[in-house]
């Protein structure tokens, strides 16, 4: 059997959005998640305000896992019959790269700006939704990767 460059471009392509938009999510959701447990130790009623802070960092895996799954299905790698040449593979390969490292960095940026903001909770309750508004402008640059990715991905001819 002979190696299909094509198939293994791909699927490169579709790991790395997954994988590093992932790595991105887990430590902004983790950094947040550290602040969060501060702030409720002291004060258990911010649990609410805090855990929505909390999760805004893992969206970035979400957009990463849709880019996987929209380029293994136009690989044809989940139907079992993938055979795409070397170029389209390469392209989704490279249609991969603005989510990829757009939601790594992106949700580690909003893990660090959810940790401020979960600290200003901490100090001024009422300034929660200032600090929603912060940490949810960090997204818009997840959001441009995604569709970059998302229209690249869909110019590819296979």
């Amino acid at each position: 059997m002979e190696l299909n460059w094509g198939i293994l471009f791909a699927a490169a392509g579709a790991a790395m959005a997954a994988v590093l938009a992932g790595i991105g999510s887990a430590l902004g959701v983790g950094k947040a998640g550290q602040a969060s447990a501060g702030v409720c130790s002291e004060d258990p009623d911010r649990f609410g305000s805090c855990l929505l802070l909390q999760l805004l960092p893992g969206t970035q895996e979400i957009y990463g896992l849709l880019i996987a799954f929209v380029i293994t299905t136009k690989a044809g790698l989940l139907g079992g019959g993938a055979d795409i040449t070397a170029t389209a593979g390469l392209n989704l390969f490279f249609a991969a790269i603005p989510i990829a490292f757009g939601g790594l960095l992106s949700a580690i940026a909003q893990g660090n700006t959810a940790c401020a903001a979960i600290n200003m909770i901490a100090k001024k309750p009422e300034e929660s939704g200032k600090g929603m508004l912060m940490t949810v402008m960090v997204e818009t640059y997840a959001v441009l990767a995604l569709l970059i990715s998302f229209l690249l991905v869909n110019g590819v001819a296979v």
